[in-house]
């Protein structure tokens, strides 16, 4: 270990690992460590024994579960959009050749107590019960509106500078109700608020063509996709990846001080008594604490079924949001359900988890509209973990630090996080102007 390296990574989360990736691609010379055992960190996949013992301390798995080795329980789960920033980086890192990625069947959207497929297209709209016949016509001019604009060809634009006009703005000119406007910036554009109404339209209108251009590439019921056997597949994919470019990675690597010079710049990592020298480190907040502040908390229930959520039409995999204003709250509810489709449960049994932004001290209460919709279920955890984001400056120090995970059930906000962790790095814009054909959906 006593050796010098470009860039040291402490944790193998999701984050920290597609990091070592780009890194190691990019022909640097990355040692990972983890203190844990196993690969994950606050992303790892559990088996059903592992989410007993982190939830239930001693107590065993009743036998009717059944087998702890068919259950791969992953404890940040997060879809990708199938088009996505996250799946286009896995293709330049060429990580595909290692995962098997299979499409998810659902994506819904509470409205008024009830859930309902989310129309992506002006084809859709015109079928969907969100909304009644006059506003589906409005609607459907403006899908089509979104369909049709390209940035870079002003004869798209309809005279607006989208760079400009601000969504709420853009919205106004179709004549949209309340209701409409709530699954399109929740469901379609994924906006964890409602902030992005006065922000200029151009992103909206992006994140509505990558929605739609990710639900059209696998003609399944969603845009996004899962590997099979959850996430945790994904750092051990990397950790291949990153040997196959001269990388190391090591686990069970206890302590991992971070050491500094006079000026506070970082020059290497002492674990075990040896130090691994490094002008860089890059890690989760939980390898400095004191260059990171709590920003908020996520609370998430943990649920295993014996059923599909109903009114998916039995969907075995799905994606619910249920936006802040539907249910009087400052920030959107998530539920994710995944089962012996994807292989993360046995046979007839199915893995659903309720997030959001906690309000509150109390997960069990204030998760009930999202366990509301999910019928019965066999066991329940609950849980409530800190956000941490850096307060450091990297220009300073060298450290580059991940922000925690947050309570969005799709990748699209973490992956903004890497890119741009990328970018301070190594200077460099990632270029994801790839063949998207590379992750291929596994067929049925």
């Amino acid at each position: 270990m006593d050796e010098e390296y470009d860039v040291i990574v402490l944790g193998t989360g999701l984050k920290e690992c597609i990091l070592s990736g780009l890194l190691s691609v990019d022909r640097q010379k990355v040692l990972h460590m983890d203190r844990n055992d196993y690969y994950g960190g606050e992303s790892a996949s559990l088996n059903l024994n592992q989410l007993w013992t982190k939830f239930r301390g001693s107590d065993k798995p009743p036998p009717h579960l059944g087998s702890s080795r068919d259950y791969n329980v992953d404890m940040v789960p997060k879809f990708m959009m199938a088009n996505g920033a996250l799946v286009r980086a896995l293709i330049h890192t060429d990580v595909t050749k290692y995962l098997m990625f299979k499409a998810v069947d659902g994506s819904y959207v509470y409205n008024k107590g009830k859930i309902h497929k989310v129309p992506a297209t002006d084809i859709e709209a015109l079928k969907s019960p969100l909304m009644g016949i006059f506003e589906k016509r409005r609607a459907g001019k403006f899908f089509i509106y979104v369909q049709n604009y390209e940035e870079d060809n002003p004869k798209t634009h309809d005279g607006l500078d989208l760079t400009r006009v601000s969504t709420k703005e853009l919205i106004a000119r179709y004549g949209l109700d309340e209701n409409t406007i709530d699954f399109i910036g929740h469901a379609l554009a994924l906006h964890r608020d409602d902030a992005y109404l006065n922000e200029p339209a151009l992103d909206t209108v992006k994140r509505m063509k990558l929605y739609a251009q990710s639900f059209a590439r696998f003609e399944g019921g969603s845009p996004y996709i899962y590997p099979l056997y959850g996430l945790g597949e994904l750092p051990q994919a990397f950790a291949r990846l990153s040997a196959v470019y001269g990388g190391t990675y090591m686990l069970s690597k206890p302590e991992c001080k971070v050491e500094f010079d006079e000026e506070g710049k970082v020059w290497g990592v002492t674990s075990d008594g040896e130090t691994a020298k490094a002008k860089k480190v890059v890690c989760d907040p939980s390898y400095l604490p004191s260059k990171v502040k709590k920003v908020g908390k996520v609370a998430r229930a943990i649920c295993i079924m014996s059923h599909p959520i109903p009114n998916t039409t039995s969907s075995q995999s799905v994606q619910i949001i249920l936006p802040q204003k539907q249910l009087g709250r400052e920030s959107d509810m998530y539920v994710f359900c995944c089962s012996h489709s994807h292989n993360v449960a046995p046979k007839g049994k199915y893995i659903a988890f309720v997030s959001t932004e906690a309000e509150t001290d109390r997960p069990d209460i204030e998760l009930q509209p999202g366990i509301n919709l999910l019928g019965p279920v066999d066991e329940i955890f609950f849980d409530i973990y800190d956000r941490f984001v850096a307060v450091n400056e990297p220009s300073l120090d060298n450290c580059f630090i991940s922000a925690s995970y947050d309570a969005t059930t799709h990748f699209e906000t973490t992956v903004q996080d890497v890119l741009a962790m990328y970018t301070q790095i190594t200077g460099k814009v990632l270029d994801l102007s790839v063949d998207l054909s590379a992750a291929s959906a596994a067929e049925e």
